[in-house]
């Protein structure tokens, strides 16, 4: 394949198939009018005819604020025009998505062996040695882990699943962990700091 085509393949692939697919709860919502890219290691392919799109190797598809990274990604376009894809393997065998939050500086981001997302539900699902976590700046706050996390982005829900997928040298019977901070501002938020400054301040004096 040419350089010229493997571009074509790629805007064609971002125009016909991505647009609009399906975004992580709590996503910037002027991101879903933003240009779709994808970039990847190794040509792909995009069947008009069936309205699939297949890329390998490294692949990263942004847009806007949000991008999802993998080792292979495959999108479908149904007979109403909502998309589903799937997105398998990455750096440790992860997958990863990013977005930021609207009208905040706050970021959500997670990552699976397997990442699927549904235009037509409005969901995306973590399968697979899952976590997820929201960043105020690069400060985590909230974090979440288990054999399945599925994000509601209608409803900015999600739901944590544990079971035998999750089972690890450290975690024998396969639980979910769910870590929520106070947010920041609030009054638990400055007491929870105070607290913490005042045990750091204790153990350094303690030395």
């Amino acid at each position: 394949m040419t350089s010229s085509s493997y571009k074509l393949l790629l805007a064609t692939a971002a125009s016909l198939v991505l647009a609009g697919a399906a975004s992580p709860v709590f996503a910037e919502k002027a991101d879903r009018l933003k240009k779709m890219e994808i970039t990847a290691d190794q040509p792909g392919k995009v069947d008009i005819q069936k309205k699939i799109v297949t890329f390998n190797g490294n692949v990263v598809v942004t847009q806007g604020t949000m991008s999802i990274k993998a080792d292979s990604i495959e999108v479908r376009e149904d007979a109403d025009g909502y998309q589903s894809g799937v997105a398998i393997g990455g750096p440790e065998g992860l997958s990863r998505f990013r977005q930021k939050r609207d009208g905040v500086n706050e970021w959500v981001e997670g990552q699976a062996r397997r990442i699927e997302f549904s235009g037509r539900g409005n969901t995306l699902k973590l399968i697979n040695d899952a976590s997820a976590r929201r960043l105020n700046g690069t400060e985590v706050a909230d974090q979440a882990s288990g054999a399945l996390i599925v994000y509601d982005n209608a409803f900015e829900t999600f739901t944590v699943s544990g079971g035998e997928k999750a089972v690890t040298p450290e975690n024998p019977k396969g639980r979910v962990t769910v870590v929520i901070a106070p947010r920041k501002g609030t009054k638990a938020a400055a007491e929870a700091d105070a607290a913490e400054a005042a045990s750091q301040s204790a153990s350094g004096s303690s030395r």
